[in-house]
């Protein structure tokens, strides 16, 4: 029982950077999609915890539950007129808007909505 306990503990104590760091990641995503100079994602989306939301656009909630692949959430937000031609949702990746770096974070952060 005691060798039990120590890779109990190793193991949660293992994982621990690796929560931090996503929590990192999301904490810079949601920056990122708030900020009117980056993702701006606030200007058509109402989302949570944001100020002055927009109504332009669908709510970004649920995220996990509409996009059970998150590659698919990412390639929307790399280039949403690949799926609706007529979005007014900018190309984010294909048109450097944000690296490839800011759009995961970003994915991430949409992930937790």
């Amino acid at each position: 029982m005691k060798g039990f306990r120590l890779l109990f503990v190793t193991v949660c104590v293992g994982f621990a950077p690796l929560a931090q760091a996503d929590d990192q990641m999301v904490e810079e995503g949601r920056k990122i999609a708030f900020d009117v100079k980056k993702g701006n994602c606030l200007s058509c989306h109402n989302i949570p915890g944001g100020q002055a939301s927009g109504n332009i656009s669908v709510p970004l909630v649920a995220m996990q539950m509409r996009f059970p692949d998150k590659e698919v959430l990412r390639q929307n937000v790399w280039n949403q007129p690949q799926f609706r031609p007529h979005a007014m949702m900018p190309p984010f990746g294909k048109h450097q808007i944000l690296t490839e770096e800011e759009i995961d974070k970003i994915v991430e952060f949409l992930y937790t909505l």
